[in-house]
């Protein structure tokens, strides 16, 4: 999960940094799957401490993932003017669309992995 979360982390960054300089460096929320990406690397790279750490830190990165694909859904349910051609900022459409997938997945496979770690602990425990 932490080589995930780094994964993400680094997409995320980069999309950022490439929609800042594709919009003509002329807003900054185009940088926002970027804070999202660096927030999801410092955790990432805390997890690598130690089993105690890791799993805290896990927690909190889904929690950071949770809130950067809500906030990304404003855009991300423009999508319709998207496809139509009447979309007024098209980069800040596709940007968020991808930084939602991105986060939405990340979400998936991290509540698997707490499932699969819940249902571990407990064998264990029992056996």
């Amino acid at each position: 999960m932490v080589a995930l979360t780094l994964s993400i982390g680094s997409l995320l960054t980069a999309t950022g940094v490439i929609a800042w300089f594709a919009t003509s460096m002329s807003s900054v929320t185009a940088l926002i799957p970027a804070f999202i990406g660096v927030l999801l690397l410092i955790i990432g790279l805390i997890a690598r401490r130690g089993e105690n750490v890791r799993r805290h830190a896990m927690h909190v990165a889904m929690v950071v993932a949770l809130l950067g694909a809500l906030g990304s859904l404003m855009n991300v349910a423009k999508i319709g003017s998207l496809i139509d051609g009447s979309a007024e900022r098209p980069a800040a459409i596709v940007v968020s669309l991808t930084m939602f997938v991105a986060l939405v997945v990340y979400l998936a496979f991290g509540i698997r992995s707490f499932v699969q770690a819940r249902k571990a602990r407990t064998s264990s425990t029992a056996a």
